[in-house]
């Protein structure tokens, strides 16, 4: 049994002061679990998988491992359609997240927010964020929009790690760099929070920050990383989005390099959620179609675990389509040996790990 104790002198507060006790449990419980652990997620594991789609019960996490990803990862793109971006039905997410949340696992979504102004998705780059501020031609189109997203929040039965406007320092989303200047995205941003946060009520949602490893210069990391960064009132989750130093094959490090690279980002996000009492999470990452058998162990897990510096409440990997994009193993993938043995390992939690997420001062581990 891991004991977990709450940092001394690191106190957390999320940024709505409103926020219901299960949201404040939530926050604080994945701070405490950062310390001696960290939680394993997955992208729209239970909507399909290699091979198969809606079966009720179902993950190729849990195929393989016997239990559910701890974290369940989902996105409201395409809002307002019956569909989201990946084709998974908005009525079926919002069942298996409570299936979820009632089971005692976390929820984040993310958004590929259809351009406002274009009406095209999320990777049409036309600039559009200064027409979508307060004041602004596309200001309407975009509450509307927006309005749709906060109808599904809504629904939701319990807390979730909402993640939008992420990789906003790259430049392939219509919000990235480049398509946008830093305080157009910053004023975005906030009006977003302010608008779920105040206007709407909801007091479920815990906000998520994460810009993408591969605009973050190493030897100026922190400024970099608090590039577009909307304020410590409007931000609850330091995370980072990072396929750079895991594998990827334009990456032309060496293993060791790309481990040390590793290393030195996910020290650096847990020091400036420390410094800002926040919560440190790898938000996405993984290898596209796991290429290397030891990828869980040695690629993720021993870089995170040789570092105590490193207090990450959870890491998630992308989503399982096909044979060829997918980021966690399905039964029979060569991956399934050291994914079990990743599993086994004290320090990775699963959904069968946890308990009392949603509660004060109770035991959090099995």
């Amino acid at each position: 049994m891991i004991t977990l104790a709450t940092h001394v002198g690191y106190p957390q507060a999320l940024i709505d002061k409103k926020a219901t006790k299960e949201t404040k449990a939530l926050f604080v419980n994945l701070v405490k679990i950062s310390q001696k652990g960290i939680l394993f997620g997955h992208q729209e594991s239970e909507a399909y998988g290699v091979g198969w789609k809606e079966l009720p019960g179902t993950s190729d996490i849990k195929l393989v491992s016997g239990s559910f990803a701890a974290v369940h990862g989902w996105d409201v793109g395409n809002e307002g359609q019956e569909t989201n971006v990946d084709g998974v039905k908005f009525s079926d997410m919002l069942k298996w997240m409570d299936e979820a949340y009632k089971r005692g696992g976390v929820n984040t979504i993310s958004w590929h927010a259809d351009n406002p102004v274009t009406g095209v998705d999320a990777w049409n780059k036309t600039p559009v964020v200064k027409d979508l501020l307060p004041g602004a031609a596309g200001h309407a189109a975009y509450v509307r929009q927006l309005g749709y997203v906060a109808d599904f929040l809504a629904k939701s039965k319990g807390p979730i790690i909402f993640r939008p406007f992420h990789e906003h320092n790259g430049d392939w989303f219509w919000w990235g760099k480049g398509n946008c200047t830093e305080e157009e995205y910053i004023q975005l941003w906030r009006f977003t929070v302010d608008y779920l946060k105040n206007t709407r009520n909801l007091h479920h949602l815990i906000y998520a920050f994460s810009p993408d490893r591969s605009r973050i210069n190493l030897n100026d990391g922190k400024k970099d990383y608090l590039y577009g960064y909307p304020g410590d009132d409007y931000v609850d989750v330091i995370g980072l989005d990072n396929y750079m130093d895991v594998g990827v094959a334009w990456n032309t490090k060496s293993v060791d390099e790309q481990r040390a690279d590793l290393v030195t980002v996910l020290k650096l996000v847990s020091s400036i959620a420390k410094e800002k009492n926040k919560m440190a999470a790898l938000t996405e990452t993984g290898m596209e179609g796991i290429k290397n058998a030891t990828w869980f162990t040695e690629v993720i897990l021993n870089p995170i675990k040789s570092n105590s510096d490193i207090q990450l409440a959870y890491f998630m990997v992308w989503r399982n389509a096909n044979t060829t994009h997918h980021y966690a193993p399905y039964p029979g993938h060569s991956a399934v040996p050291d994914f079990l043995k990743f599993y086994n390992d004290p320090y990775s939690l699963f959904e069968v790990d946890i308990q009392n997420l949603y509660k004060n001062d109770k035991p959090l581990l099995k």
